[in-house]
């Protein structure tokens, strides 16, 4: 008699899975550079890709690209992606418990395209299944640029950055589980909510949060110096009542606190909080990580952390930058361990990587940092000298000992802040169980020619999945 299991990978709770066994490979997205400054957001030269990495320490090919999947069409400048089923199908409400941890989801930022990856039955040679083209997310959901996928208990849910014409409003979307048919737009009352970017959600409290980025106007050709000035990215955050699929209520950070960008909530179900970044004031260049919390029937925001920009010599800084004298840190990626202990903050500008004890999320501290790369400091990795670029996007292994970071942001962007081009890598750090950093000096991955941007691990990572148990 056939009896239906859930997927091995799927786990009730964050403590199951860092019990789990670690990650042996990682999938990373690369955008391909050649035919111009832009690489593939001008739709020249080869196509970006999916590669496919060894993580399993002793393995002949450890720390090496050992599959690849190019894409079949230029232009898509691929950047977030993400797995169509994980540890949410496993909550109470869900009505998918057959799904299996096996499709990603990979986005075109530029082509609004999705590819339908499917990661069997040899997960270092994935395959493409599906496609869905631009034209269709747009007639169904009025939405494009497709951004952050995140597997929920009813579907695939995947935010857009704005509208077909290039404008707003951006929002959410959903797909189906097993055909990946589109289902339409996810919002039923968006209320004041224009700008988007990153969505994530307390699935016990029925609550949604999204961020704000700007829309494809605003970012496509790069920081627009009078908007950022003015105040004109994002700076808000939205509350979402997810069953009805109704706004809430908007957090505002303040017009001098811009680009609000990578939500993550606390992995314990039974919590309310969690943190958000702003990459940069308006006031003095800083970045700083704000908490989310619900106290007294209210969601209420609140900054916890400030790390202040490093006075620089003009000389060495980008034309973008010479009239301030500095290097601002550019928290452009944040990542929460999965037992909530340690956030990871990744200053694209200066280069630094750091670790704070967030055990209490309101008071946290400092408890390693370590440099690769920066726009100014070109920090050194002991197997790649002198690097360009900075840690940009981050993964935490489940069991919460190893961090991996990449280097690429976003082309236009990327072409401001590191005119000489970005020269892609890929490094992994080690983390202590009571804290503490370390850049491992055996482990670093060149892309010639490509930048990586975000990094997903087999099996799920820290902020792939999300848990209906509390233990």
């Amino acid at each position: 008699m056939a009896q239906w299991q859930p997927d091995p990978t799927f786990y009730p709770s964050a403590r199951m899975a860092m019990e789990a066994p670690p990650e042996q490979l990682a999938y990373v997205v690369t955008l391909n550079t050649e035919g111009g400054t832009n690489g593939s957001a001008n739709g020249n030269g080869r196509p970006d890709a999916l590669c496919v990495l060894d993580l399993e320490p002793g393995s002949p090919t450890y720390g090496g690209v050992v599959g690849r999947l190019d894409m079949p069409n230029t232009g898509d400048e691929l950047h977030h992606f993400g797995w169509s089923a994980c540890s949410s199908a496993l909550c109470p409400t869900a009505p998918h418990p057959h799904v299996e941890r096996r499709y990603l989801l990979v986005p075109g930022l530029r082509s609004s395209r999705i590819h339908v990856v499917d990661t069997k039955p040899d997960p270092r040679q994935p395959r493409i299944v599906k496609i869905i083209e631009g034209q269709e997310l747009a007639a169904r959901t009025q939405y494009s640029r497709p951004h952050t996928v995140h597997c929920g208990p009813d579907g695939i849910y995947m935010s857009a950055i704005g509208a077909p014409d290039g404008e707003g409003p951006g929002g959410v979307f959903v797909l189906d589980h097993d055909n990946f048919t589109i289902r339409g737009q996810w919002e039923a009352d968006r209320g004041p909510q224009y700008l988007a970017y990153d969505f994530w959600w307390h699935l016990g409290h029925d609550t949604m949060l999204t961020s704000e980025w700007g829309t494809p106007n605003m970012i496509e050709g790069g920081v627009n110096p009078e908007l950022l000035l003015a105040g004109k990215y994002g700076h808000s955050l939205h509350v979402w009542d997810l069953r009805t699929r109704r706004h809430l209520q908007a957090l505002d950070l303040g017009a001098e606190q811009q680009l609000v960008l990578e939500l993550r909530p606390s992995h314990d179900p039974n919590k309310t909080y969690g943190f958000v970044n702003a990459v940069l004031s308006l006031k003095d260049l800083s970045s700083s990580i704000w908490v989310w919390y619900h106290e007294d029937g209210a969601w209420k925001v609140r900054k916890v952390i400030e790390i202040p920009a490093e006075p620089a010599d003009a000389e060495l800084l980008p034309p973008a930058l010479k009239p301030f004298g500095a290097v601002p840190p550019l928290v452009t990626d944040i990542n929460l361990s999965l037992d909530d202990r340690f956030l990871y903050i990744s200053c694209w500008g200066t280069g630094d990587f750091r670790q704070y004890d967030v055990s209490d999320p309101f008071a946290p501290k400092l408890t390693g940092s370590a440099r690769l790369g920066g726009i100014v400091s070109r920090a050194p990795h002991p197997k790649g000298g002198p690097l360009n670029g900075g840690p940009q996007m981050l993964e935490v292994s489940r069991d919460g000992r190893r961090a991996y970071v990449s280097n690429s942001l976003y082309a236009a962007w990327d072409a401001q802040f590191y005119p000489e081009g970005i020269r892609g890598w890929v490094a992994k750090l080690d983390a202590s169980p009571e804290g503490g950093i370390a850049v491992d000096p055996e482990f670093f991955v060149p892309f010639e020619g490509e930048r990586p941007h975000q990094i997903r691990l087999q099996g799920g990572d820290s902020s792939s999945d999300s848990f209906c148990y509390p233990s």
